[in-house]
């Protein structure tokens, strides 16, 4: 079918053909995420999106109320393919969650779908005829998925910026554009080929977005490249790292009668002699074990403690993840964190950092009290949840830079990372994608926190249950990694932080820029007479 044929069939489609197309191009574009980061299917699904808010201006009100319709069914199919995993978690303990599965892996997907559709519906507002209406729906659906990120604690999963992730090069512009920039930049060029539809009456070249979408990507490709090759990965002095990556089965990280299992296997792992490092652990400046990482609470059990002042060597000093009891402990209404230790080789609390942005439904419940009393309870099991942490600030750590704690999804915030004034020397991201299976999820959340590592210009450091670990340098290279579902330990050095990036320094200004004068540009149009 000629590009034409498709033109006509997608903008005169109404009813159930019309969603249908949308839910289609929708879950088509998931695949322009991790692991595929098959990115070219948005220069297909994108233009079906465009025609279909050109043809919703024959219906009432502008075509206004169609194209909200047609950006949710867009929405609701993109995330309901690129979320599906989130069920995973609900068949840990289906006995007690498994009624939920539905809920989730529908409901989550509806609601985000939501934010598509404010997207869409606004861009049909600022429609005008030709080239310029791709530009609105950039400006749209960037400040779309900018609230997606930030309403009711934000979830910006999956943005459409991270189209352009995949390949490293095109990725560095997240040091200046940041994650935003880059969602308007994936929205305006992959959308770009629906001009090659326009009637020439009204458009002289209707080719032209689509060359200049192309140079666009060709010119950030090249930019990219030349940073990589200038930049090499530097290594800090003396630092050795040891990720330890367990691969335990989810339920056992909640069965207090495998503790012993539990430790015996981190030790062991732990103390692993590899082609890189024979001595195993006795080598090692830094050990770090994933989110969570036992079965009870680490300060209360002594016989664990002593045992990893056995192993932990005069030099190495342990990071790990571990829920905890804030002391003195209440009673009534303890107060319980998701939080990362750091000992030292006598088994001596050195740093402490709790969690500050929680998971709606995993570590907490919204309106807990009264979900509570319903018989709702979050999937960590945890009674009242867990309590927030107040700040997040760098930790000092024993023999190396200073590192910023963030705990498995707070690493998907843009932006919210690094405290203003408070540059760490690398990032410490420990987590459990366990509850997600050998799925799709954990390579999206590796995906954007290589991303994180790249805005910041800050090297890395990913400890995970089942996987991914890894060490990824401050542009976002690969020094060593572990795979999804595998266990085992990654030796490595610790890469230097490089300088502060143009986005460490002024944030979102760039893309806020790019977006307000793209979007002056088309109101001028819009309200222009025989726009």
């Amino acid at each position: 079918m000629k590009h034409k044929e498709l033109f006509n069939t997608v903008v005169l489609a109404w009813g159930w053909r019309r969603a249908l197309i949308a839910f289609v191009a929708g879950a088509l574009s998931a695949l322009a995420m991790a692991p595929f980061s098959f990115w070219p299917i948005l220069f297909v699904t994108f233009p079906i999106l465009v025609w279909l808010i050109d043809g919703a201006g024959a219906s009432r009100w502008g075509g206004i109320g169609a194209s909200a319709v047609t950006g949710w069914c867009f929405g609701f199919g993109y995330f309901i393919a690129g979320l599906y995993w989130i069920g995973f978690a609900f068949l840990v303990d289906a006995p007690t969650f498994g009624w939920l599965l539905p809920f989730a892996v529908i409901g989550l997907p509806a609601y985000l779908a939501i934010f598509t559709s404010f997207g869409v519906a606004l861009a049909r507002v600022l429609w005008t005829r030709g080239a310029l209406r791709i530009l609105a729906l950039g400006v749209t659906m960037t400040a779309a998925e900018w609230l997606r990120g930030h309403v009711l604690t934000g979830f910006p999963w999956n943005a459409f910026g991270y189209a352009l992730a995949a390949p490293l090069p095109l990725a560095q512009s997240a040091a200046v554009l940041g994650l935003w920039g880059l969602t308007f930049i994936a929205v305006v060029v992959f959308a770009s080929p629906a001009t090659l539809t326009d009637d020439r009456a009204e458009t002289e070249r209707p080719w032209l977005p689509l060359m200049l979408g192309i140079v666009v990507l060709a010119g950030l490709g090249a930019w990219g490249m030349l940073r990589l090759s200038r930049t090499p990965t530097q290594l800090v002095d003396k630092v050795h790292l040891r990720i330890m990556q367990p691969n335990l089965q989810q339920d056992v990280r909640f069965n207090y009668a495998a503790k012993h299992d539990v430790m015996n296997r981190y030790l062991s792992l732990s103390d692993r002699a590899t082609s890189e490092n024979p001595l195993g652990v006795k080598d090692v400046t830094l050990l770090i074990w994933p989110e969570s990482a036992f079965p009870f609470f680490l300060t209360r059990e002594a016989d664990a403690l002593a045992e990893i002042a056995q192993l932990l060597s005069h030099g190495t000093v342990l990071i790990t993840g571990a829920v905890r009891v804030a002391e003195p402990v209440n009673p009534v209404d303890p107060a319980v964190y998701n939080s990362i230790y750091v000992l030292d080789h006598a088994g001596s609390l050195v740093a402490l950092y709790d969690k500050v942005h929680l998971v709606p439904f995993g570590e907490y419940l919204p309106l807990q009290h009264l979900l509570e009393r319903l018989g709702l309870q979050a999937l960590t099991k945890q009674h009242g949840g867990f309590v927030a942490g107040d700040l997040r600030k760098p930790m000092a750590i024993p023999g190396a830079p200073a590192a910023l704690p963030l705990i498995c999804y707070e690493i998907i915030f843009p932006g919210s990372v690094v405290t203003p004034g408070q540059r760490p020397g690398w990032i410490v991201n420990v987590t459990n994608d366990g509850w997600f299976g050998i799925s799709t999820g954990p390579y999206q959340h590796f995906q954007q926190a290589r991303i994180r590592a790249i805005e910041e210009g800050l090297p890395l450091v990913r400890a995970a249950n089942t996987g991914i670990s890894a060490v990824v340098d401050p542009l976002g290279r690969i020094v060593n990694s572990l795979p999804l579902g595998a266990e085992g330990v990654i030796d490595s050095p610790l890469p230097h932080a490089i300088r502060a990036p143009l986005y460490a320094r002024v944030g979102n200004a760039p893309a806020a820029m790019m977006t307000v004068i793209a979007l002056i540009i088309v109101l001028r149009r819009r309200f222009r007479p025989n726009a």
